[in-house]
């Protein structure tokens, strides 16, 4: 479906209630040995919204979720739309008093949470969310006691397209992250798309990141709404998945570069069977072409990488099984995406040369929870007066239009007056024989202002020294790119979503020297 020929506006959470009607016995999700078929997910939404609606929930009220993938994590956050509220769902490796903030911040009335969570959040405080345990632990009230009666139906909410869907918090490393609003309109959009991408009834879609990720909803989602099956890991294990994904027939996945690294090199990889595999996804982190390549060659069904922004600032897609003399790109503006390259005082750049990525589509955010300061900061606006949400990457189109991703803007370095990128940086490091992963991030300098340090992970049993690294790195590279120190690490800190915390190792940098 086209945004130029686009259906009448459904709400997920009706969509649902039809499936459950149309195919009550069909499996809607599956985590471990649990089950949940349509009919029974459609009952348990309705007890969440009663209950919710009996505790004084109103249509576009906050309820925050912050816990692991379950099958009741995925149900309240349905439960939340049925009542017309709005899910907050949240990352648990965020500190106490990010938690806090944001469920503050959001005005969640609710905090749906695991032990791991009330273990790290520590005791409710009086100005805290009511607190339900999804897992029946000693967290909150029981999740069982909690819900409203079997066969009880809630008071009729009519969505519209407007209200907020969700809010979702950046991943900050410092402060309080953001709350990126999304409409259900904005959901709807993604939806009718959906078949596009295989989501039909037939599909098992094997979901290994986190729910509170926009990385995993923009699959979850469109699975549920067309009444797939969704396949739940509360933790991502490579053996594990590889057994779901033979054993259930998985027909669609969303990963996240690092969790696709890791599967390939899972020692008996080529002893499953993914022939049933039709789509597999991947966004979030820079997906290296040689691991695309990889994928290509050893695991069936299309390849699909999508660069785009939580936000929404349009998106990216490459046909990596269409295109593979493309994998060092991103691929093509999407449907329906306007993407433009500008410059530092705002103008777009000529074809061909580098520019901060901008873009616009259908399914942008309707801004940050309560930062309209910060919504205009995050704006561009085009000489034809078309609103942009700005990236923060910087990157170039090629002469056939596929976006080369280059790095942050904030993670640039300058270093004696150049600008140096890491990632043109990195990538001549991953050409060494004994580097598995590396990330260069610029640090301070007398000399230069800022030089690059690298942090390289070695392959198993490498016999090799820093210096070593240094030097045939430099060899390479020209004489203002040249990195000041190489540092081992055991792993690269990463976010759940797989994104390099090179704000961490920035950090680690300046402690240890």
């Amino acid at each position: 479906m086209t945004d130029t020929n686009p259906l009448p506006f459904r709400a997920i959470a009706d969509l649902v209630r039809e499936l459950a009607q149309r195919q009550p016995q069909h499996v809607a999700l599956i985590q471990d040995n649990k089950t949940l078929n349509y009919a029974e997910l459609d009952v348990l939404m309705d007890r969440i919204a009663v209950a919710l609606q009996r505790d004084g929930v109103h249509p576009t009220r906050a309820v925050a979720i912050c816990a692991l993938n379950s099958i009741q994590y995925a149900a309240v956050f349905l439960g939340v739309l049925r009542a017309g509220a709005v899910p907050v769902p949240l990352a648990p490796s965020s500190t106490p008093e990010q938690l806090r903030a944001m469920t503050a911040d959001s005005g969640a009335t609710h905090l749906f949470l695991d032990a791991g969570v009330a273990q790290h959040l520590g005791p409710a405080h009086p100005e805290d969310p009511r607190r339900v345990a999804l897992d029946e632990s000693a967290a909150g009230e029981s999740f069982a006691s909690w819900l409203a009666p079997s066969g009880v139906c809630p008071n009729l909410v009519t969505v519209e397209p407007d209200w907020s869907f969700n809010i979702i918090y950046s991943s900050g490393t410092t402060g309080v992250p953001k709350g990126i609003v999304h409409s259900h309109d904005m959901r709807w959009m993604q939806v009718q798309r959906a078949e596009n991408w295989g989501f039909t009834p037939d599909c098992v879609t094997l979901l290994s990141t986190p729910l509170y990720s926009n990385t995993t909803l923009v699959a979850f989602l469109p699975t549920v709404a067309k009444g797939g099956t969704v396949v739940l890991q509360s933790k991502f294990d490579a053996e594990n998945y590889l057994e779901l994904a033979e054993r259930l027939r998985v027909t669609h996945t969303m990963l996240v570069p690092v969790q696709y690294a890791r599967l390939m090199a899972h020692p008996r990889f080529d002893q499953f069977d993914l022939s049933s595999f039709t789509y597999k996804f991947c966004t979030s982190a820079p997906f290296h072409a040689a691991l695309k390549a990889d994928v290509l060659a050893r695991w069936p069904g299309r390849l699909i990488e999508i660069y785009g922004m939580t936000e929404g600032a349009g998106s990216c897609v490459l046909f990596a099984h269409d295109f593979p003399n493309k994998l060092h790109t991103v691929g093509r503006p999407g449907e329906g995406s306007d993407i433009r390259l500008i410059d530092e005082q705002g103008n777009e750049v000529a074809q061909g040369e580098s520019g901060e990525i901008v873009g616009r589509s259908g399914a942008m955010m309707s801004g940050y929870h309560n930062k309209p300061s910060k919504t205009a900061e995050a704006q561009w606006v085009s000489p034809e007066g078309l609103r942009f949400i700005r990236t923060g990457d910087v990157g170039r189109f090629d002469a056939d239009g596929f976006l080369i991703l280059g790095d942050r803007k904030k993670d640039m370095i300058i270093s004696g007056g150049f600008n140096v990128y890491p990632s043109d940086l990195e990538a001549v490091m991953r050409d060494h024989p004994a580097v598995a992963d590396v990330s260069v991030v610029g640090v301070p300098s007398d000399a230069w202002g800022e030089t690059p340090v690298a942090y390289v992970v070695l392959k198993p049993h490498a016999e090799v020294d820093a210096e070593a690294i240094r030097t045939w790195t430099n060899a390479r590279l020209g004489k203002h790119q040249r990195v000041s120190d190489v540092c081992f690490i055991d792993a690269l800190p990463r976010s759940a979503i797989g994104k390099v915390l090179k704000r961490d190792l920035r950090e680690l940098y300046g402690e240890s020297n």
